[in-house]
Protein backbone atom coordinates (compact mmCIF):
# COMPACT_ATOMS: atom_id res chain seq x y z
CA UNK A 1 0.00 0.00 0.00
CA UNK A 2 1.60 3.25 -1.16
CA UNK A 3 0.53 6.37 0.71
CA UNK A 4 1.50 9.96 0.00
CA UNK A 5 2.04 12.05 3.15
CA UNK A 6 1.26 15.62 2.11
CA UNK A 7 2.40 18.07 4.76
CA UNK A 8 0.98 21.47 3.83
CA UNK A 9 0.34 24.80 5.50
CA UNK A 10 -3.30 25.72 4.98
CA UNK A 11 -4.47 29.28 4.46
CA UNK A 12 -7.77 30.78 5.63
CA UNK A 13 -9.19 30.53 2.08
CA UNK A 14 -10.84 27.15 1.30
CA UNK A 15 -10.68 27.82 -2.44
CA UNK A 16 -6.92 28.36 -2.47
CA UNK A 17 -6.49 25.32 -0.24
CA UNK A 18 -8.11 23.21 -2.97
CA UNK A 19 -5.04 24.03 -5.04
CA UNK A 20 -2.87 22.58 -2.27
CA UNK A 21 -4.93 19.38 -2.49
CA UNK A 22 -4.62 19.34 -6.26
CA UNK A 23 -0.85 19.81 -6.08
CA UNK A 24 -0.51 17.07 -3.44
CA UNK A 25 -2.36 14.61 -5.67
CA UNK A 26 -0.20 15.53 -8.66
CA UNK A 27 2.92 14.83 -6.58
CA UNK A 28 1.66 11.54 -5.15
CA UNK A 29 3.98 9.35 -7.26
CA UNK A 30 1.73 6.34 -7.76
CA UNK A 31 0.20 6.40 -4.29
CA UNK A 32 -3.23 4.85 -3.78
CA UNK A 33 -4.02 7.17 -0.86
CA UNK A 34 -3.09 10.83 -0.46
CA UNK A 35 -3.18 11.95 3.19
CA UNK A 36 -3.39 15.64 4.05
CA UNK A 37 -3.66 17.22 7.50
CA UNK A 38 -6.51 18.21 9.76
CA UNK A 39 -7.88 21.65 8.80
CA UNK A 40 -6.82 21.35 5.15
CA UNK A 41 -9.99 23.25 4.24
CA UNK A 42 -9.10 26.20 6.47
CA UNK A 43 -6.48 26.63 9.18
CA UNK A 44 -7.37 27.15 12.82
CA UNK A 45 -7.30 30.60 14.39
CA UNK A 46 -10.25 32.09 12.48
CA UNK A 47 -14.04 31.61 12.83
CA UNK A 48 -14.92 28.21 11.33
CA UNK A 49 -18.69 28.56 11.05
CA UNK A 50 -18.57 30.68 7.87
CA UNK A 51 -16.42 28.10 6.02
CA UNK A 52 -18.18 24.90 7.16
CA UNK A 53 -19.94 22.92 4.43
CA UNK A 54 -21.68 19.52 4.30
CA UNK A 55 -20.00 16.50 2.72
CA UNK A 56 -22.06 17.06 -0.44
CA UNK A 57 -21.13 20.75 -0.55
CA UNK A 58 -18.84 22.47 -3.07
CA UNK A 59 -15.53 22.00 -1.24
CA UNK A 60 -15.83 18.28 -0.52
CA UNK A 61 -17.28 17.70 -4.00
CA UNK A 62 -14.27 19.44 -5.54
CA UNK A 63 -11.90 17.24 -3.54
CA UNK A 64 -13.85 14.20 -4.69
CA UNK A 65 -13.46 15.26 -8.32
CA UNK A 66 -9.71 15.72 -7.85
CA UNK A 67 -9.39 12.26 -6.25
CA UNK A 68 -11.62 10.48 -8.76
CA UNK A 69 -9.86 12.01 -11.75
CA UNK A 70 -6.53 10.61 -10.51
CA UNK A 71 -7.97 7.28 -9.27
CA UNK A 72 -6.78 7.85 -5.70
CA UNK A 73 -8.40 8.24 -2.30
CA UNK A 74 -7.82 11.62 -0.67
CA UNK A 75 -8.05 12.01 3.10
CA UNK A 76 -8.18 15.65 4.20
CA UNK A 77 -9.50 17.69 7.11
CA UNK A 78 -12.50 19.95 6.69
CA UNK A 79 -15.34 21.42 8.77
CA UNK A 80 -19.02 20.52 8.48
CA UNK A 81 -22.02 22.31 10.04
CA UNK A 82 -23.39 21.08 13.39
CA UNK A 83 -26.04 23.39 14.81
CA UNK A 84 -24.41 26.44 16.36
CA UNK A 85 -21.00 24.73 16.19
CA UNK A 86 -19.11 22.87 13.48
CA UNK A 87 -17.77 19.33 13.28
CA UNK A 88 -14.06 18.70 12.73
CA UNK A 89 -14.36 16.21 9.89
CA UNK A 90 -11.76 14.10 8.13
CA UNK A 91 -13.02 13.68 4.57
CA UNK A 92 -12.29 10.33 2.87
CA UNK A 93 -13.09 10.53 -0.82
CA UNK A 94 -12.24 8.77 -4.06
CA UNK A 95 -13.76 6.81 -6.95
CA UNK A 96 -15.66 4.39 -4.68
CA UNK A 97 -15.85 6.20 -1.34
CA UNK A 98 -17.10 9.51 0.04
CA UNK A 99 -17.44 9.52 3.83
CA UNK A 100 -16.42 11.64 6.77
CA UNK A 101 -14.98 10.88 10.19
CA UNK A 102 -16.05 13.38 12.85
CA UNK A 103 -13.31 13.91 15.45
CA UNK A 104 -14.31 12.18 18.68
CA UNK A 105 -11.81 13.66 21.15
CA UNK A 106 -11.83 17.46 21.15
CA UNK A 107 -8.73 19.45 22.06
CA UNK A 108 -9.67 20.95 25.41
CA UNK A 109 -6.09 21.07 26.65
CA UNK A 110 -3.01 23.28 26.87
CA UNK A 111 -5.23 26.35 27.23
CA UNK A 112 -7.26 25.71 24.07
CA UNK A 113 -10.96 24.77 24.10
CA UNK A 114 -11.99 23.20 20.82
CA UNK A 115 -15.36 22.11 22.22
CA UNK A 116 -16.45 25.75 22.46
CA UNK A 117 -16.90 25.88 18.69
CA UNK A 118 -16.71 22.21 17.63
CA UNK A 119 -19.17 19.38 18.32
CA UNK A 120 -17.71 15.90 18.98
CA UNK A 121 -18.30 12.87 16.79
CA UNK A 122 -19.01 9.38 18.06
CA UNK A 123 -18.45 6.85 15.25
CA UNK A 124 -15.28 4.85 14.60
CA UNK A 125 -14.64 4.94 10.84
CA UNK A 126 -12.76 2.60 8.51
CA UNK A 127 -12.68 2.29 4.73
CA UNK A 128 -11.18 -0.08 2.17
CA UNK A 129 -8.66 0.45 -0.61
CA UNK A 130 -7.70 -2.51 -2.79
CA UNK A 131 -9.10 -4.88 -0.17
CA UNK A 132 -7.07 -3.30 2.65
CA UNK A 133 -8.91 -1.83 5.64
CA UNK A 134 -7.67 1.56 6.81
CA UNK A 135 -8.79 3.51 9.86
CA UNK A 136 -8.83 7.26 10.45
CA UNK A 137 -8.27 9.55 13.43
CA UNK A 138 -7.67 13.24 13.99
CA UNK A 139 -4.96 15.01 16.01
CA UNK A 140 -5.92 14.91 19.74
CA UNK A 141 -7.40 11.43 19.12
CA UNK A 142 -3.82 10.16 19.12
CA UNK A 143 -3.70 10.52 22.91
CA UNK A 144 -6.45 7.88 23.30
CA UNK A 145 -5.22 4.32 22.66
CA UNK A 146 -8.72 2.82 22.91
CA UNK A 147 -9.67 4.42 19.59
CA UNK A 148 -6.71 2.84 17.83
CA UNK A 149 -7.51 -0.56 19.32
CA UNK A 150 -11.13 -0.16 18.19
CA UNK A 151 -9.92 0.55 14.66
CA UNK A 152 -7.73 -2.57 14.75
CA UNK A 153 -10.76 -4.55 15.96
CA UNK A 154 -12.56 -3.33 12.83
CA UNK A 155 -9.75 -4.74 10.71
CA UNK A 156 -7.51 -1.72 10.20
CA UNK A 157 -3.96 -2.56 9.13
CA UNK A 158 -3.03 1.12 9.17
CA UNK A 159 -4.49 4.18 10.85
CA UNK A 160 -4.27 7.49 8.99
CA UNK A 161 -4.09 10.52 11.25
CA UNK A 162 -4.64 14.10 10.13
CA UNK A 163 -3.35 16.69 12.57
CA UNK A 164 -2.77 20.38 13.20
CA UNK A 165 -0.56 19.97 16.26
CA UNK A 166 -0.20 22.77 18.75
CA UNK A 167 3.29 24.15 19.26
CA UNK A 168 4.95 24.42 22.66
CA UNK A 169 7.68 22.99 24.88
CA UNK A 170 8.00 19.24 24.44
CA UNK A 171 5.16 19.04 21.91
CA UNK A 172 7.32 17.69 19.06
CA UNK A 173 8.66 14.97 21.35
CA UNK A 174 5.14 14.10 22.50
CA UNK A 175 3.95 13.92 18.88
CA UNK A 176 6.58 11.36 17.86
CA UNK A 177 6.16 9.38 21.07
CA UNK A 178 2.38 9.18 20.64
CA UNK A 179 2.57 8.10 16.99
CA UNK A 180 4.96 5.31 17.91
CA UNK A 181 2.98 4.29 21.01
CA UNK A 182 -0.32 4.07 19.15
CA UNK A 183 1.32 1.86 16.51
CA UNK A 184 2.44 -0.48 19.29
CA UNK A 185 -0.98 -0.38 20.97
CA UNK A 186 -2.79 -1.61 17.88
CA UNK A 187 0.11 -3.34 16.08
CA UNK A 188 -0.81 -1.44 12.94
CA UNK A 189 0.98 1.16 10.87
CA UNK A 190 0.22 4.72 11.97
CA UNK A 191 0.57 7.31 9.21
CA UNK A 192 0.31 10.74 10.81
CA UNK A 193 0.29 13.86 8.65
CA UNK A 194 0.39 17.27 10.30
CA UNK A 195 0.22 20.86 9.19
CA UNK A 196 3.65 22.32 8.45
CA UNK A 197 4.91 24.97 10.85
CA UNK A 198 3.49 28.28 9.57
CA UNK A 199 5.68 30.55 11.68
CA UNK A 200 4.39 32.81 14.41
CA UNK A 201 0.84 33.80 13.46
CA UNK A 202 0.24 35.58 16.75
CA UNK A 203 -2.43 33.05 17.72
CA UNK A 204 -2.76 30.42 20.43
CA UNK A 205 -4.61 28.15 18.00
CA UNK A 206 -2.95 24.82 17.06
CA UNK A 207 -1.68 25.65 13.59
CA UNK A 208 0.92 22.92 13.16
CA UNK A 209 4.54 22.04 13.85
CA UNK A 210 5.29 19.74 10.90
CA UNK A 211 7.22 16.51 11.52
CA UNK A 212 4.65 14.21 9.95
CA UNK A 213 5.61 10.71 11.06
CA UNK A 214 4.98 7.12 9.99
CA UNK A 215 5.52 4.28 12.47
CA UNK A 216 5.42 0.55 11.75
CA UNK A 217 3.46 -1.99 13.87
CA UNK A 218 6.41 -2.39 16.26
CA UNK A 219 6.74 1.35 16.81
CA UNK A 220 9.74 1.99 14.57
CA UNK A 221 9.81 5.31 12.72
CA UNK A 222 9.93 4.61 8.99
CA UNK A 223 9.40 8.20 7.82
CA UNK A 224 9.55 11.64 9.41
CA UNK A 225 9.38 14.96 7.59
CA UNK A 226 10.82 18.33 8.56
CA UNK A 227 8.75 21.28 9.78
CA UNK A 228 8.31 22.65 6.24
CA UNK A 229 5.71 21.87 3.53
CA UNK A 230 6.68 18.62 1.86
CA UNK A 231 5.16 15.61 0.08
CA UNK A 232 6.72 12.19 0.64
CA UNK A 233 5.59 8.71 -0.36
CA UNK A 234 5.79 5.65 1.88
CA UNK A 235 5.25 2.01 0.89
CA UNK A 236 3.64 -0.01 3.68
CA UNK A 237 4.53 -3.71 3.74
CA UNK A 238 1.28 -4.97 5.22
CA UNK A 239 2.74 -8.42 5.92
CA UNK A 240 4.49 -6.67 8.80
CA UNK A 241 1.13 -6.24 10.52
CA UNK A 242 0.41 -9.94 10.74
CA UNK A 243 4.00 -10.66 11.75
CA UNK A 244 3.82 -8.08 14.53
CA UNK A 245 0.53 -9.46 15.81
CA UNK A 246 2.06 -12.94 16.00
CA UNK A 247 5.14 -11.92 17.98
CA UNK A 248 3.39 -9.18 20.02
CA UNK A 249 -0.24 -10.31 20.45
CA UNK A 250 -1.36 -7.38 22.62
CA UNK A 251 -4.77 -7.27 20.94
CA UNK A 252 -5.39 -10.92 21.72
CA UNK A 253 -3.86 -10.78 25.21
CA UNK A 254 -5.70 -7.74 26.59
CA UNK A 255 -8.15 -8.26 29.43
CA UNK A 256 -9.72 -4.81 29.80
CA UNK A 257 -11.85 -3.25 27.08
Amino acid sequence: MRIAVSQISSTTDPRSNLELVRDAVRRADGARVVLLPEATMCRFGVPLGPVAEPLDGPWASAVHEIAASHDVVVVAGMFTPSGDRVTNTLLVTGPDVHVGYDKIHLFDAFGFQESRTVAPGSDVVTFEVDGVTLGVATCYDIRFPELFRALADKGASAVLVGASWGAGPGKKEQWELLVRARALDCTSFVVACGQAYPGDLGSTAPTGIGYSTVADPLGNVVLQLSDQPEVSVVDLDLTAVEQARQVLPVLANRRLR
